[in-house]
Order: structure tokens, then C-alpha cells, then sequence
């Protein structure tokens, strides 16, 4: 496999595994293009490069990490490897810390002043009751102006003006409490947006740690990210970016932005959100932008299965050394884990469910099944649900736990009930005999 260290690199490796389809029609920027994408993620087909997006001479690139496959090509392994891959960068001890260059591909073309107006960038409006076009791919670099620290996250940026956007940011994130700390003294918080980038800043753009993210995407890659310094802002960027916008938070200004599609798989409310005044439009010639269709496959995947996995599997592996996999699918938007296990006692699939539960908040559902169900298959942990669970014997309710206060089925405190569910095979019930089975072949030698 070749090196990934940028967009452009990682599409290389997508077109070689067949995890890459170049769209050559034009497509609108107002729902086709999130249409189309969500359908190659359907169907398992991988990244879509739409070479030709109607009013914009730039490429765009979706479904970066839409599944398993392109997650662990993302990270440089096998698919049975992904979550210990993942636990092992999440590792403080194996961060690598950024590297600052004085060249950066993205400085080759700058905008400012009366030139900027990010209506000329090609952002689309993904969903049908989307409130108009949104940055959804660009990942948010800040710095903590009281310890100095950088900070990689995801914030949702709806289009307001030509050099405004609505900047929705959560009460807990690290970029509030910066904020916060700016707002006290009335002064802006410097903000920069890198959009089309290594999955491997991506993918640590998703995590929550107290370090800087960008240590996370260097233990990724086994080297430091190089990091180039703003035009006008002081902050440090992913040198290899497609595109950058820079700018700065208004202190204590809030305005409407919203709704968007959510990673719960409905349409958020509209957030009287910070304003964000864009200083800078930074690009390199024949530039990339980048999208993440939200509240599909690549939201969660990111958001939700390859930060969550490590923390959930060192739970449970500490309560059963039979768990042999553990996987949180994107079709059930983060609240469900699915855990494989070699079970030496009829109860451990049980205290399994509970060390899930208790490993993140939003888990709600966990099915433990055997090793012989592909967790990553929804199709074979179905049969597996519905073949090896005998419903008034091998599920039980936790009730009255705390979940995600966003979860459709929780009250807004995020009060809700928990389920486990033993789906693995019991033959002191009954003996069945082994599954049946039959093994993949080359059909090309068939048609």
C-alpha cells in the first residue's frame, strides 16, 4: 500500500482497492450530490469524486470512511485490526506531536478582504429540510488561549453571508470552553477550517482527548503531521490541506443557523449559534473540497464507531478475555454495539452488555453473538437475533440509565431505558449442529 498523507495520496489507495467512483456527469450541489454519495454508501461501493459539480470548477469528494473496509485502509491495516489500531493511536503515550513547515500546498492561492466570499465555494446543501448549505468535511483547528494547546474538532457551518457563517458548537466541546474564555475578555477566538485532508486528521478530528488531535493523526501514521502557520490567523494547520478558511469567532454574538441533518438520523433544530467572520480563503491550484454527508455513514463512522470501539472493547474484554470483536454499526446511529465472543459461561454475554453500557452513554442496545456471525454484516446479526434468541430467556432491561440526551428514545435529560441481548448459540437448549455455509468463489471464472 502506498504512504497516505493527504487527500490526494488516500484516493490513490481508495482507486486501487476499488473503494473510489468518479462521477464525470454534472450533479447539483442542492441535494443530488448528497443523494448520489448516499447511495454508493448503500451499496457499499466507497468514495465518490464528482469531478464535475454543477456552478463550481473544483472537484468534490464524499464518503471518505463510510465502512469498515475503507476505515481500516484509512488506517493501514486489516479490517479485524481496526479497533485495536484505533486503541493503540489513542494511546497518549504513542502520540507523535505536530511538526510546523514553512510551505503549504494551500497558500499557493489566497483570498482576503473585499475578495472573500465563501457563496463562491462549492458547499452543498445536502439534505431535503436542510436550512441551506452547511461545511460538513472541514475540520475546525483552534488553540486553547489559556494553556496553548491545539485542538482539532467538527463543527456543522451554515452559510449566512459572504464572509459569515453560523458556527454550531456544543456546550462540552473544547472550542466553547476556548471560546468562552475569549468572550470574557471580549475578544474574538482565531479559527481556522481545513477542509480536504489525510483520513487520518479526520479520524482524530473525531476524538475527544485533552492533547491535541493532530498527536493522534501522527500515531496514525507512525510520523509527525506538518502543520503550516495561517495568513492570518497564528494558528497551526495541516500543511497538506486542499482547502483553508481562516477567521475568527465574534465574542459574546449569537444568530440562528439550522436545521441539518443529525447523526440520530433526523433533522436537528435551528441553534442560535456563534458567528464566525471569515478573515482568509486559502486554496491550492485545482483544488479539492471535501463533504461528509451528515446523519449517514461517514457522520457516525467518524463521530461515533472508530472513536467509541478501543474504549467499549477495553471494557468488556476486562469483564470476558472471550470477547474476540467488537463493532458499533452506523445504521443504528451510535447507540448500538455488537459484540463477538468465545463464551465460557452461559452468564457472560450478560456481564458483557453491562460493561458496554457502562463504557459510553450513548450505548443503549448491545447483542452478543458467536464468532461464527460477521458483526460487520446487519444481515447476519439478524439471523443470529432471530435464530439464537428465545426472547423471554436471553434479553433483559436496564431501566431508568443514562443515555444521550439526543437519543429520539430518551427523555431530555437522556433518561432511557438500556437492552441487552444474549444472541449466542445455546445448544444445552437445543443442538442444531453447525451452521451452514457456503464458501465465497471467483465468479469471473463462472460468467
Amino acid at each position: 500500500m502506498s504512504a497516505i498523507n493527504s487527500l490526494r495520496t488516500y484516493l490513490q489507495v481508495l482507486e486501487s482497492a476499488g473503494q473510489l467512483n468518479r462521477v464525470k456527469r454534472p450533479v447539483s450541489l442542492e441535494h443530488e450530490l448528497a443523494n448520489v454519495a448516499a447511495t454508493f454508501a448503500r451499496q457499499g461501493k466507497g468514495g465518490v469524486l464528482f469531478e464535475r459539480p454543477q456552478g463550481s470548477e473544483w472537484p468534490i469528494f464524499a464518503n471518505g470512511v463510510v465502512n469498515q473496509h475503507q476505515a481500516a485502509l484509512a488506517l493501514g491495516c486489516t479490517v479485524a485490526e481496526v479497533s485495536d489500531r484505533m486503541g493503540e493511536a489513542l494511546l497518549p503515550q504513542n502520540g507523535i506531536q505536530p511538526q510546523r513547515v514553512e510551505e503549504a500546498a494551500w497558500k499557493e492561492n489566497v483570498l482576503r478582504g473585499d475578495a472573500v466570499d465563501i457563496r463562491k465555494l462549492p458547499i452543498p446543501t445536502h439534505g431535503e429540510f436542510d436550512g441551506g448549505p452547511f461545511i460538513t468535511g472541514g475540520v475546525t483547528v483552534s488553540r486553547d488561549p489559556v494553556s496553548g494547546r491545539g485542538n482539532l474538532s467538527y463543527n456543522r457551518m451554515q452559510v449566512l453571508g459572504p464572509h459569515t457563517f453560523g458556527f454550531n458548537v456544543n456546550e462540552w466541546r473544547h472550542v466553547m470552553q476556548f471560546y468562552k474564555v475569549q468572550q470574557a475578555k471580549n475578544e474574538p477566538l482565531p479559527i481556522a477550517i481545513a477542509i480536504g485532508l489525510d483520513p487520518a486528521i479526520m479520524i482524530a478530528a473525531g476524538c475527544r482527548t485533552d492533547a491535541d488531535e493532530l498527536t493522534i493523526a501522527g500515531a496514525i501514521r507512525g510520523a509527525p503531521v506538518h502543520t503550516a502557520r495561517g495568513v492570518t490567523t497564528d494558528l497551526d494547520i495541516p500543511a497538506e490541506a486542499e482547502i483553508v478558511v481562516e477567521g475568527f469567532l465574534v465574542p459574546n454574538e449569537r444568530r440562528p443557523e439550522g436545521p441539518l441533518a443529525e447523526f440520530h438520523g433526523y433533522y436537528g433544530e435551528i441553534w442560535q449559534s456563534p458567528v464566525f467572520e471569515v478573515t482568509a480563503i486559502c486554496f491550492r491550484s485545482q483544488p479539492i473540497f471535501q463533504t461528509i454527508i451528515p446523519g449517514w455513514a461517514e457522520h457516525i463512522y467518524l463521530g461515533n464507531v472508530l472513536p467509541r470501539e478501543p474504549l467499549l472493547l477495553e471494557y468488556v474484554r476486562h469483564v470476558s478475555q472471550g470477547v474476540t470483536a467488537l463493532h458499533i454499526p452506523p445504521y443504528a446511529n451510535g447507540f448500538m454495539a455488537v459484540v463477538q465472543i468465545q463464551k465460557s459461561n452461559p452468564g457472560e454475554p450478560k456481564n458483557v452488555c453491562l460493561a458496554a453500557f457502562t463504557a459510553h452513554v450513548n450505548i443503549r442496545q448491545v447483542v452478543v453473538v458467536d464468532p461464527d456471525v460477521n458483526i460487520f454484516d446487519p444481515a447476519d446479526v439478524l439471523w443470529a437475533l432471530t435464530n439464537r434468541v428465545e426472547w423471554s430467556k436471553d434479553v433483559f432491561m436496564v431501566p431508568g440509565a443514562q443515555g444521550h440526551e439526543m437519543d429520539p428514545t430518551s427523555d431530555e435529560r437522556g433518561v432511557q431505558t438500556k437492552l441487552g441481548i444474549d444472541a449466542t448459540y445455546k445448544p444445552e437448549r437445543r443442538d442444531y449442529g453447525a451452521r451452514i455455509r457456503y464458501p465465497e468463489v471467483d465468479l469471473s471464472k463462472y460468467v
